[in-house]
């Protein structure tokens, strides 16, 4: 079992791999106590078996540098396979500045080849690699040092049973003409945006109840305030304050710091200091924003949306047969709300376009146009053509 703790070491490891199909890829990190992820540790592998040409990067490690292992995530000639690949891909932005490429998510290509929507990397394991995972380790602390033996043997558990996966779904995908779905999936993961966080749009992840402009606002301009002082002291951002908080914050919209000592659910230190006097200019700020200015609802534009719910039913059962047909997940085709944008007459959706396109999109829409109708017999639906 071997750990690279050297910049040598790993600049010969990376050497090998550029002469090789793909590499496996899974990274160990801590993020509670940070608003970045903490790289604890990369697990690499090569094409072989059982733990030959699997190491351990360690970047704790005193002296060592990534850059040998940066330059092997963009050598175009070499796959970069994970498994649920964004949280390790953000990693690589954020530390390295790149997005690993060519990139296969083994997590993605289950879904396209009829494994579910919930086969997580242990189903995976034991249905193609047909072998069992130690789950003993999975929620140690990776900052520290020395690493056990049982921690070793889990991490490496995770590239070398991926070869295994990443050459069968391959393979199948392959098979089923299915490698353009999965390229295209790859386009989002790829994207620099997926890894982009801007503070002025950190209120869209805030769940909220339908609630007016001026209310919007107060929690656009809290989320921005929360979301850059987190950034810049690295902190999770339930450290500034939770989300309970600030939607008690842009209810009650204090106006001075006695006022903030009389909430509910704001934490001690934030009443005072940095964090009081952010929160209290974001409020003036958003209460001198004129009507124009006010944001819709985060989570509101079905509230604007006139959903046709019959028809949103409707689209609910074409789904789910084709689905069960392809044997495609159905999340990955479509979501719920995707559904009842479709109902309610938007057009411009993911579902919309290319491969859902083909499986999903493209009769969706003629059910829309009353161009087909779906009949049941037993347990299978089909759809019907329909005479303009």
């Amino acid at each position: 079992m071997q750990t690279i703790t050297t910049t040598d070491a790993l600049a010969a490891f990376c050497a090998e791999a550029t002469g090789e199909p793909y590499v496996t890829v899974d990274t160990e990190f801590l993020r509670e106590r940070s608003y970045y992820s903490k790289l604890c540790l990369v697990q690499l592998a090569l094409p072989g078996r059982d733990n030959e040409r699997a190491v351990l990067v360690d970047p704790l490690a005193e002296g060592i540098e990534l850059a040998p292992l940066f330059e092997l995530m963009r050598n175009p000639s070499v796959v970069k396979v994970f498994h649920a690949a964004r949280q390790d891909l953000e990693i690589f932005w954020i530390d390295g500045g790149l997005i690993p490429q060519p990139l296969f998510d083994t997590q993605i290509a289950s879904m396209v080849c009829g494994f579910g929507e919930q086969a997580g990397y242990e189903t995976l394991v034991r249905r193609i690699a047909r072998a069992q995972l130690d789950k003993t380790s999975r929620f140690t602390d990776w900052s520290q040092r020395p690493l056990t033996e049982a921690q070793m043997r889990y991490a490496l558990a995770d590239v070398t049973h991926l070869r295994v996966i990443y050459e069968y779904l391959a393979a199948e995908l392959e098979k089923n003409g299915r490698a353009h779905w999965l390229a295209e999936e790859m386009e989002v993961l790829t994207s620099p945006e997926t890894y982009t966080t801007r503070p002025e749009d950190a209120w869209q992840r805030i769940k909220t109840r339908g609630q007016s402009g001026r209310f919007m606002a107060l929690v656009k301009e809290l989320a921005r305030f929360r979301e850059e002082l987190a950034q810049s002291r690295n902190i999770p951002r339930a450290r500034v304050f939770k989300d309970d908080a600030l939607l008690e914050l842009a209810s009650t919209r204090p106006d001075s710091h006695e006022a903030l000592g009389r909430s509910r659910l704001l934490l001690r230190e934030a009443r005072r200091g940095e964090i009081a006097e952010g929160i209290l200019a974001a409020i003036r700020r958003a209460q001198a924003l004129p009507p124009e200015e006010w944001p819709e609802p985060a989570n509101g534009n079905n509230g604007h949306m006139q959903v046709n719910p019959a028809l949103a039913d409707l689209l609910r059962v074409l789904l789910k047969a084709r689905a069960e047909e392809s044997g495609v997940a159905q999340k990955l085709i479509a979501s719920s709300a995707d559904l009842d944008a479709i109902a309610a007459g938007q057009r411009d959706l993911a579902t919309l376009r290319g491969w859902r396109a083909e499986l999903f999109g493209t009769d969706a829409l003629r059910l829309c146009r009353g161009e087909l109708a779906l009949t049941a017999k037993g347990a299978q639906v089909r759809t019907i053509e329909l005479a303009r």
